[in-house]
C-alpha cells in the first residue's frame, strides 16, 4: 500500500499545499486526484461524486496541471497557450472563433504577468519559441506554461514542484502568479500544490505533511511551526 488511512477533505476554492520527504505519498495523492489509477480501497469524490463514476475525459476537463517542465512546440506564443484549449478547437459540433481563442489567451496572460511582456516584443503573440525556450527565463516559461493551464478556466488547478528548477526571484514571480490567479469564471479556483521548497507553501490556507504514507499534520504554516513537529523540522532544515 503507497497510501493508507489517508482522509483528506479540500473546500472549494481553497489553497492546499502537500508536503513530505520523498517517497512519502504526495505524487500518489495528485495522481489519484487526476485519475492516472484509481484507489484500490477508499474513494475520491469531487463535488461529492465519485470520480468513477465520470468519465476520465470529463474529470480531467475540470482539471489543469501544471508541473516543472513545459513542453514548448515550435510555434507561436498565441499557439503555445492556445493549445490549453484543444478540447473547444477539437470540437467539431461548433466552429472555433478564432478572435475568442485570442481573448481567452490574452486574458490568461494578463492573469500571470506574462502580456505586456509579449506585446513589448516585435511580433507580439505572433512570436515563434523553440522547444528549449530560447530567449525566454525560467520564470517567464513558467508564466506560459501556468497561462496554458488557464485558459481553460479550470475548476482544480494542481501544481507539481512546478518552481523547483527556478530561482528565487523567478519562484516568487511565479508564485505570485498562481496567487493571484485563483479566480475562476465560476468563482475561486481550487489549487492543490505538492512543492519540496517549503517557502513557497507559506501563503497555503493550509499544508498537508505526508509521512511514509500518511498525513502526519496538517494546518497553517504559523500553526505547524508552532506545533514544533515533522513540518518545523523540515522548515528549521530549509532555513525558514
Amino acid at each position: 500500500m503507497v497510501l493508507r488511512g489517508v482522509s483528506l477533505r479540500i473546500r472549494p476554492g481553497e489553497f492546499v499545499a502537500i508536503v513530505g520527504d520523498s517517497g512519502s505519498g504526495k505524487s500518489s495523492l495528485l495522481a489519484l486526484l487526476q485519475r492516472f489509477y484509481d484507489p484500490t480501497g477508499g474513494a475520491v469524490a469531487v463535488g461529492g461524486e465519485d470520480v468513477r463514476g465520470v468519465a476520465v475525459a470529463a474529470h480531467r476537463r475540470r482539471i489543469a496541471m501544471l508541473s516543472q517542465d513545459l513542453t514548448l512546440f515550435s510555434e507561436s506564443i498565441l499557439f503555445n497557450i492556445a493549445v490549453g484549449l484543444v478540447d473547444a478547437l477539437l470540437d467539431t459540433t461548433r466552429d472555433a472563433d478564432p478572435s475568442a481563442v485570442r481573448r481567452a489567451v490574452e486574458a490568461a496572460c494578463q492573469k500571470v504577468g506574462m502580456h505586456e511582456f509579449i506585446m513589448s516584443l516585435p511580433e507580439g503573440y505572433a512570436t515563434r519559441c523553440t522547444r528549449s525556450g530560447a530567449g525566454l527565463s525560467g520564470g517567464q516559461i513558467q508564466r506560459l506554461a501556468l497561462a496554458r493551464a488557464l485558459v481553460r478556466d479550470p475548476q482544480i488547478l494542481v501544481l507539481d514542484e512546478p518552481t523547483s528548477a527556478l530561482d528565487v526571484c523567478s519562484e516568487e514571480t511565479v508564485m505570485r502568479a498562481v496567487l493571484e490567479a485563483r479566480g475562476g469564471a465560476q468563482g475561486r479556483r481550487t489549487v492543490v500544490m505538492v512543492a519540496h521548497r517549503l517557502a513557497t507553501v507559506v501563503a497555503a490556507d493550509r499544508i498537508v505533511v505526508m509521512r511514509r504514507g500518511k498525513v502526519a499534520e496538517v494546518g497553517t504554516h504559523d500553526e505547524l511551526m508552532a506545533r514544533g513537529g515533522v513540518y518545523a523540522g523540515m522548515a528549521m532544515q530549509q532555513g525558514l
